[in-house]
């Protein structure tokens, strides 16, 4: 869309390491009042063992932690509650079928206001092994080596 502004909230930054993303997908998520002043205000978000599950032909995202707004006047929701995704009945259709393959599972990647509105990220993704993890810091290694070894020689 033209002119949509993005403004980050949260990243859930240990996904990259843990799991290799397959697809990636926007939806809406459904929160009250005090959790998106909580946002607006830029309090904790945490994504530690956040996840997605469908349940009856709704997606729900749980474990999701948002500290809650400080001056809130009424009780405050749980900060770990399960929270209603917003997509369309195909798209958690399609989602369901694929978290029903053998070793895929939908994590929350970004929490960010897009137009105003409170936007979530969430990616279909496969649990990396640890072989895996270890190939992946090493290349990184060597490739910090060799941009290393160029800076040097451009220096002199």
């Amino acid at each position: 869309m033209k002119g949509s502004k993005i403004v980050p909230i949260a990243e859930n930054r240990e996904a990259k390491a843990k799991y290799e993303i397959l697809e990636r997908l926007e939806a809406g998520i459904v929160l009250e009042g005090s959790e998106v002043k909580a946002l607006r205000n830029k309090v904790n978000v945490s994504f530690k063992d956040s996840f997605v599950r469908i349940e009856e032909g709704e997606a729900w995202l749980h474990n999701l932690y948002i500290a809650p707004y400080r001056y809130a006047s009424i009780k405050p929701p749980d900060p770990l509650r399960k929270r209603k995704l917003l997509l369309h009945k195909r798209e958690i259709l399609r989602l369901y079928g694929k978290v029903q393959e053998k070793g895929l599972t939908l994590i929350p990647t970004r929490l960010y206001f897009k137009n105003g509105k409170v936007k979530v990220e969430i990616a279909l993704v496969k649990g990396k092994k640890l072989h895996d993890r270890r190939q992946e810091l090493k290349e990184r290694a060597m490739k910090r080596e060799l941009e290393r070894e160029f800076k040097g020689k451009l220096k002199l």
